[in-house]
């Protein structure tokens, strides 16, 4: 049975750590780009997630930004939680913050808006619980994810015509 019980933002948030090695890292001895994307998938995934118990699915990363590289050695904390929530989808915000473990100096180094969607055990499309939004803050980021969603449907129908372009 479905949870449709409004639930706060702060329920599904996430912290997760993560240590740069040697592995993780590009040329240029800083995280590797799409290693630090796939650390948000699961962060966001999580989130979205804890907020509806449910299985979730990425339906896109929007919005992602790379504002400082991680240094190999460094630690990243990545932070996500639930923005808004539309019938089966949610927007999930996700952070990700390095760490100089030799100084405690923090910067943000990522962040990123992505939309997952609820499936039930057929996998098919489950309604989400809506959001308790609770604070000032949390009704701005929520009308503005609604914003968001609005211009990402009119997009994609939109921008398709690059697709005819690339070789099947």
């Amino acid at each position: 049975m479905e949870d449709t019980a409004a639930k706060s933002p702060r329920d599904s948030e996430v912290v997760m750590t993560q240590l740069i090695l040697p592995s993780d890292a590009n040329n240029l001895n800083s995280a590797f780009g799409g290693k630090v994307m796939e650390w948000i998938d699961i962060c966001g995934a999580i989130a979205a997630q804890r907020h509806c118990r449910q299985v979730v699915v990425t339906a896109s990363m929007d919005d992602l930004h790379f504002h400082a590289p991680i240094r190999v050695g460094w630690i990243a904390q990545l932070r996500a939680r639930v923005l808004a929530t539309f019938r089966t989808s949610m927007e999930v915000g996700v952070t990700v913050h390095a760490e100089n473990p030799l100084t405690g100096e923090r910067s943000l180094t990522t962040s990123a808006l992505m939309t997952f969607v609820a499936l039930n055990q057929e996998r098919g499309r489950v309604q989400v619980p809506p959001l308790k939004l609770e604070t000032e803050e949390e009704r701005i980021a929520a009308h503005e994810a609604e914003e968001r969603r609005t211009q990402r449907m009119a997009r994609r129908k939109a921008s398709q015509a690059w697709l005819r372009v690339m070789p099947e």
